[in-house]
């Protein structure tokens, strides 16, 4: 079993930046895949970024691309997502999850595990 427990959302304007932070306890989190989701009101949830094992491959979703960075410290068995340039658009309860694979992927059906959600509001 893993538990995820996200941190690092809040308010911020348009063009700002906000760090991402997802706890992780339980099983060796090193043989685990991650990923960050979002979901904003009325709408599905969405891919933003995915990570392997090791931190050698990632993955994002088109609308992030360029503005954010996902990465990971086995070490300290946590994971973060680096958001720069953010959009009002980009509003959203962000969540991550694990999976039990060390290869990325990108649908919600494929991670075993889940944080609680931190919500990101960005202002125009």
């Amino acid at each position: 079993q893993v538990q995820l427990v996200e941190s690092g959302g809040g308010l911020v304007q348009a063009g700002g930046s906000l760090r991402l932070a997802c706890a992780a306890s339980g099983r060796t989190f090193s043989n685990y895949a991650m990923g960050w989701f979002r979901q904003a009101p009325g709408k599905e949830r969405e891919f933003v970024a995915t990570i392997s094992w090791s931190g050698g491959s990632t993955a994002y979703a088109d609308s992030v691309k360029g503005r954010f960075t996902i990465s990971r410290d086995n070490a300290k068995i946590t994971g973060y997502l680096q958001m720069n340039n953010l959009k009002p658009e980009d509003t959203a309860v962000y969540y991550c999850a694990a999976r039990s694979r060390t290869i990325v992927a990108f649908t919600a059906c494929e991670y075993n595990y889940w944080g609680q959600g931190t919500q990101v509001t960005v202002s125009s």
